[in-house]
């Protein structure tokens, strides 16, 4: 594998953020994931985005973070949001997502950051258990969706 940097608005990064957006439709039935999401979100050095390639090329997962402060959203200073973390269904399993995530971690901390937070959702029990596995403990809600009762948010101290 050959994770690299790129920007969010990237062509690969549209067409994974694509296949995201169809597995939440999937698992909770609506129009996918309402957050508003700016490609300068995610430029360093108040961000990044990171996309796998597999041998032949192909973009197989993928994952950002973009800094937060305090705010009424529920965000404190200093943290790094994580976003978009997905890897394509054939390539599950594989270790993939941990390796974009420790990625990320590293990015953020060197950063300055000093807390990697996200937002998943109960229908996701993947993510749920790798993000537990990893060091993330359930936290207060946060951001768009932290009124919603599927909403589950996890964070780590960087």
């Amino acid at each position: 594998m050959n994770i690299r940097r790129v920007s969010f608005d990237h062509p690969d990064a549209v067409k994974l953020n694509d296949e995201v957006q169809a597995e939440y439709h999937l698992r909770y039935g609506d129009g996918g994931d309402a957050t508003y999401l700016d490609p300068a979100m995610f430029e360093p050095p108040t961000g990044l985005y990171l996309i796998a390639y597999d041998e032949q090329d192909r973009p197989v997962a993928t994952g950002g973070w973009r800094a937060q402060e305090k705010n009424d959203e529920g965000y404190l200073a200093g943290d790094a949001e994580l976003k978009r973390m997905f890897v394509t269904e054939e390539l599950r399993g594989r270790g993939l997502a941990r390796r974009i995530l420790a990625a990320l971690e590293e990015d953020a901390r060197a950063a300055g950051r000093t807390r990697m937070v996200l937002e998943t959702g109960s229908k996701q029990p993947e993510a749920v258990a790798l993000y537990a596995s990893s060091g993330y403990e359930p936290c207060a809600t946060f951001g768009y969706y932290r009124f919603h009762e599927l909403s589950l948010c996890f964070a780590k101290p960087l």
